[in-house]
């Protein structure tokens, strides 16, 4: 109340409402009566208006009508004015009645009074709201006529929906706007011929190329479509040669705040059949507040996501563990000035050096630990068979008994999809991660887990930097083979997802994230060259090489003899595997680490078969 009180146009406000309420009970008089108000009833308004006219603006401050600004007056303030005249002329009725039985007085009048000042008081707000935005849209889209004023380009929006008119609401509260809009497009057919804000619904998204308007650019404004429909539009918006952007889906945006100048190029994402992530926001808060929350791999794509979910939960302090330098330094200054109030350690630190480890658990002492060190490079984990055990095997073990050591109460390990029957080095180590991590036992006290999932769009060393590099330089696009598929999904939706399952998890299980449908690799390539504004096959070939070594034709998240149960979340699945013979699998871990020592990839490759039986190498 005292901030409302304060603000020098709170007055000005009173001072224009008073003014419109005397004139509206004085209008109800002239309206009752045509005109004829008699001498006995001007001295009942003089009467009156004293007392009616504070009445109303006390009704009027109570329902918070000069909190808004005025300017972004909308329909949940035309309500609040509602409910303020309303019930200022009831209490004004009632008293009348009360004290005079409407002796005197005319029922019509304070019915009348009842609309003209709602309709004043409404009036006046939606006028200040028109001419503080753009009130001759029309004359100002004529910008392009200014010297030096960049060219008016007419846009085609494609959705009528929601996300549509608010694009097209802030077109036209903009004064300098460089877009005009055409017309809309939409699937819906009770949506054709109709308008909104002006702008008329031209056909559905088949008829882009008969439309009767000429335009310069396409909007796409439905962010919820995804898969094969944004793929169909985008097919479609090729074919008109002109350029075509989208809006973030709703998910990447504050609620409700889809804007124009959020419009970027249609990415890979949008043609990737992902829906939006529901969290559970509370658990993973319950999960990581006030915690000391230590990610290993922080220099990584996933491992730093990671660190910037986990920063948005508020957490005790947030330790950075990672074997490369410049990534560490990196992310470390991005944190910092995201999460100023969150202290940050750094370690710059090689799991597979026990001692290490151990030092730098001593010095941060966390309580939450998520594990998504690893290598992952499936041919040079071939080539190179023994790096992959001491990084993916020792270093998840050491990582494990130090959590043990330091009494840590929740380790995350992220795992992956190629853990699943592996054919390669990779999968198989990140199988035996798995099982140690299923060792520790699932208590209150101590909750160890994995979580499984496929590929991640832009990761490093994935598949799509590198069309992105061979699509920059010309070159064609290598793919392995024509029937190669992975599943994919997005480096904040899998941060997010590995947080929700660890949120969770009670130890021991292993989660798998709901992936979606497999993607054909070939098929990628394609869609990539498209979003390039190039034609596959044309402007770049597509070669197939071949499959690499430890690569399968399609992954799997799911291998025989684990049973699967639903959770609570819709995209998070849990397994219950076997149990395992701890004692046994650290001496065969110990065995293969004696194995790599011998630099022979044959027997470290018979070693882990021994260990992971559905494990079938090439030897």
């Amino acid at each position: 109340m005292t901030t409302v009180m304060r603000n020098k146009n709170f007055y000005l406000m009173l001072l224009i409402d008073a003014v419109l309420v005397t004139a509206a009970y004085i209008t109800a008089y002239w309206l009752r009566f045509e005109g004829n108000i008699s001498p006995t009833d001007w001295v009942k308004i003089q009467k009156a208006l004293p007392y009616l006219v504070p009445f109303k603006l006390i009704c009027f401050f109570a329902f918070g009508l000069y909190r808004g600004m005025w300017r972004y007056t909308g329909i949940s303030d035309l309500k609040n004015i509602s409910k303020a005249v309303s019930l200022s002329s009831a209490v004004i009725v009632i008293f009348i009645l009360y004290q005079y039985r409407f002796q005197g007085y005319s029922r019509s009048v304070y019915l009348i009074d009842w609309g003209l000042t709602f309709m004043l008081a409404g009036g006046a707000r939606l006028l200040i709201r028109i001419l503080q935005g753009n009130p001759f849209p029309r004359l100002f889209q004529r910008s392009e006529n200014r010297p030096g004023a960049l060219p008016v380009k007419r846009l085609l929006i494609i959705g009528a929906g929601d996300a549509g008119e608010k694009v097209l609401r802030e077109i036209n509260e903009t004064p300098w706007s460089r877009f005009r809009p055409v017309g809309l497009l939409d699937d819906d057919r009770e949506k054709q011929g109709k308008e909104i804000h002006g702008i008329r619904v031209l056909g559905t998204v088949d008829e882009i190329d008969r439309i009767p308007v000429a335009f310069d650019e396409i909007l796409i404004s439905i962010p919820s479509v995804k898969g094969e429909a944004i793929r169909r539009i985008v097919a479609l918006c090729e074919k008109t040669g002109k350029r075509f952007r989208t809006i973030p889906g709703i998910w990447e945006l504050v609620e409700g705040k889809v804007s124009i100048k959020t419009v970027r190029d249609v990415t890979l994402e949008d043609i990737l059949n992902r829906g939006e992530v529901h969290l559970d926001e509370e658990g993973i808060k319950q999960c990581l507040e006030g915690k000391r929350v230590l990610v290993t791999g922080a220099g990584g794509s996933i491992g730093a996501e990671l660190v910037r979910q986990a920063g948005r939960f508020n957490p005790q302090a947030v330790a950075l563990l990672d074997f490369s330098e410049y990534n560490l330094f990196s992310l470390e200054i991005e944190f910092r000035q995201r999460f100023s109030l969150i202290p940050v350690s750094v370690f710059l630190t090689d799991i597979r050096k026990k001692d290490s480890v151990r030092q730098s658990f001593r010095e941060f002492n966390p309580d939450v630990v998520l594990h998504a060190a690893a290598y992952k490079h499936v041919p040079m984990q071939e080539l190179l068979p023994w790096e992959a055990v001491y990084n993916n095997i020792l270093g998840t073990r050491n990582m494990v008994e130090v959590s043990l050591e330091s009494g840590v109460k929740r380790f995350v390990l992220v795992s992956t999809d190629k853990a699943v029957r592996p054919t390669n080095v990779m999968g198989a180590t990140k199988r035996v991660a798995e099982m140690l991590t299923a060792c520790v036992n699932g208590d209150s006290e101590n909750r160890f887990m994995a979580v499984r999932f496929g590929n991640v769009i832009g990761s490093s060393g994935s598949v799509i930097p590198l069309f992105q590099e061979q699509i920059f330089r010309g070159s064609p696009l290598t793919v392995t083979h024509p029937d190669v598929t992975r599943y994919f999904m997005s480096i904040p939706e899998a941060a997010q997802l590995i947080l929700q399952a660890g949120a969770m998890g009670n130890g021991k299980e292993i989660f798998i994230l709901d992936m979606g449908e497999p993607i054909r690799i070939v098929d990628l390539a394609r869609d990539m060259i498209r979003l390039s504004g190039l034609e596959p096959d044309r402007d770049i070939p597509i070669q197939f090489t071949g499959l690499r070594p430890g690569e399968k034709l399609y992954e799997e998240l799911i291998t025989e003899g684990e049973g699967i149960v639903s959770t609570d979340h819709e995209k998070i699945l849990v397994l219950k595997g076997e149990a395992h013979n701890c004692e046994v699998l650290n001496t065969q871990i110990d065995e293969l680490l004696a194995a790599a020592d011998t630099y022979d990839a044959t027997a470290i490759k018979n070693k882990l078969r021994e260990i992971v039986p559905e494990y079938t190498p090439q030897l």
